[in-house]
């Protein structure tokens, strides 16, 4: 993909998104953050939540 390729798709990228009205991006952008895992379970895995699970257990 040569410079000018990629200039291009950043641009249209960039008019697609400008385009959308803002209440549809502020909506597309929430729904992402909902799908989205909590950072320590993305970072490290299924560890957090086994600490979190035993922790709860013992209390």
């Amino acid at each position: 993909m040569s410079a000018n390729d990629y200039v291009r798709f950043v641009t249209q990228q960039l008019v697609r998104y400008m385009d959308q009205p803002k209440e549809e991006r502020k909506k597309r952008r929430e729904e992402r953050k909902q799908g989205k895992e909590p950072i320590l379970y993305r970072l490290f895995g299924m560890i957090p939540l086994s600490l979190k699970l035993l922790w709860r257990r013992k209390s």
